[in-house]
């Protein structure tokens, strides 16, 4: 793992033969490094247990109908979704519209 990747916040790596993926914050990933900026992470509120099924489903289903992009992650424990910054309202209106309880967390 590269030193600029390591420190507190979502650090998700990815090893492929082909690539090396680091999802971190922004501002880590110095300006030479290929980078998708602007995204914004939606954390379920986990644990998840392995066994339930459509989690992401029921995640996607609205944001896609929505027309919001989507970069899916998952732990051990629960799954994330990333959203660009700039559909981040939109995908929140369409997760509550969905029933989903979105707090804000900065």
């Amino acid at each position: 793992m590269p030193g600029w990747a390591d420190g507190p916040g979502l650090v998700s790596i990815t090893r492929r033969a082909e690539e090396l993926s680091i999802v971190c914050l922004d501002g880590r990933v110095p300006a030479d490094v290929r980078a998708e900026r602007g995204w914004r992470a939606l954390e379920v509120q986990g644990p998840i247990a392995f066994q339930e099924v459509g989690v992401l489903h029921a995640l996607t289903g609205p944001l896609a109908r929505a027309a919001v992009s989507v970069f899916a992650l998952a732990t051990f424990d629960t799954d994330l979704v990333l959203v660009r910054e700039e559909t981040l309202a939109r995908a929140v209106e369409a997760l509550r519209a969905a029933g989903h309880q979105v707090e804000d967390e900065g």
